[in-house]
């Protein structure tokens, strides 16, 4: 889950991490208000979840407040890649000499938390590391004991800082991104750029937090910050219906009950020659409404061909389950072919309900998957 700039700001602020004053605008006259709060001169910035939004010209600074309500008057409304700008920040404008990257985020490869660092901020960092890798300093958080205060000083010094005030600042921002990382669960926390004021001191002008969706459960104060303009409409729709949805490039929809069978589904899927369209755990207890709610998310596709439902009844009966694709096909109209197996408990009842039904029976998950493969090529 993406937050705005000024949630993730807020959050930051939180940790004592310096960052700019100001506060958010929903109109032009919120706008002027905060200008003329925070004094002097302020920028205007989109909360979109997009980037580029300085060449797009969601990004203005204002001299007064009547510029800055003007400054707002024009970006709210505008279309920034498709987002409609529905929010802006006014935050008091910086001066600075320097501009600095400075990033937490999981590594897969070395299987631990890693901190990133560059001399090179305010780019995007995949562009730095496309085009100058050796200005990205890299140190990975001890598993147990955290990011300890020496790797946070050679963060800095790797990036050139040799001011001694300087560095000890920036080790506190780092180790204070870091707790902020770790204690929201978060996938991602950058600060971009981590800027160096003429007085020596460093500020953080851009945050950017991006949460870890399962493990949202723990933090209901962030779920409520939750903006779903940038979330597809199926995921958007999943999400609501407690159904785990993500969006494939195959044609066979797929609707398994478990994760690791909804692995294994699309793996079988692939052996046989199909291209899954779609990972599909609608979990356990898939009712009527639920496998409704599935089903036509599966079906907003238009590039699934056939459907395939895998469903083992382990602590879920397969003849509720049964019932409850039966009654969701009746009110889901489709002309695409549906492939079913289901194994486990009361098993053969269900196997009875959906012998009545247009669904194509299978006894294995090999047998289904050959079946929805060849019902996909028609």
């Amino acid at each position: 889950m993406k937050l705005h700039e000024y949630q993730a700001r807020d959050i930051l602020a939180r940790y004592g991490i310096p960052v700019t004053g100001g506060g958010v605008a929903a109109t032009a006259a919120e706008a002027r208000a905060l200008a003329e709060a925070i004094g002097g001169r302020v920028v205007v910035k989109a909360q979109v979840f997009v980037g580029g939004r300085g060449k797009a010209g969601g990004i203005k600074l204002a001299d007064t407040p009547e510029a800055a309500e003007a400054a707002a008057a024009a970006i709210l409304g505008m279309d920034i890649k498709g987002l409609i700008v529905e929010k802006v920040l006014v935050a008091e404008a910086i001066s600075y000499e320097r501009e600095i990257y400075l990033g937490v985020i999981l590594d897969r490869a070395s299987r631990s938390i890693v901190l990133m660092a560059s001399s090179e901020g305010g780019v995007e960092i995949e562009e730095i590391a496309k085009t100058n890798p050796d200005a990205i300093v890299k140190i990975a958080a001890h598993p147990m004991l955290g990011l300890l205060d020496y790797q946070a000083r050679d963060l800095a010094f790797g990036i050139g800082l040799t001011d001694a005030r300087q560095v000890r600042q920036f080790a506190q921002i780092a180790m204070a991104l870091y707790r902020a990382y770790k204690e929201t669960d978060a996938d991602l926390a950058e600060i971009n750029p981590l800027v160096v004021k003429a007085d020596g001191a460093l500020q953080a002008l851009d945050s950017k937090i991006v949460l870890d969706d399962s493990a949202l459960f723990r933090h209901p104060d962030l779920e409520a910050m939750r903006d779903a303009s940038d979330e597809p409409e199926a995921e958007r729709r999943a999400r609501e219906a407690g159904i785990t949805f993500i969006k494939l490039d195959g044609d066979i929809g797929c609707m398994v009950n478990g994760a690791g069978l909804a692995m294994a589904t699309m793996d079988v899927v692939k052996l046989y020659g199909g291209e899954p369209a779609n990972f599909l755990d609608i979990g356990g207890g898939a009712g009527k409404d639920k496998v409704k709610a599935a089903l036509q998310i599966i079906l907003s596709d238009p590039n699934v061909k056939a459907v395939m439902f895998n469903i083992f009844g382990g602590i879920t009966r397969v003849d509720e389950v049964a019932r409850g694709i039966v009654a969701a096909l009746d009110e889901v109209e489709t002309s695409v072919p549906m492939v079913a197996r289901l194994v486990g408990t009361n098993e053969e009842e269900g196997r009875k309900i959906l012998a009545e039904s247009v669904l194509i029976p299978a006894a294995t998950l090999a047998e289904a998957a050959e079946k929805a493969v060849a019902a996909a090529r028609g």
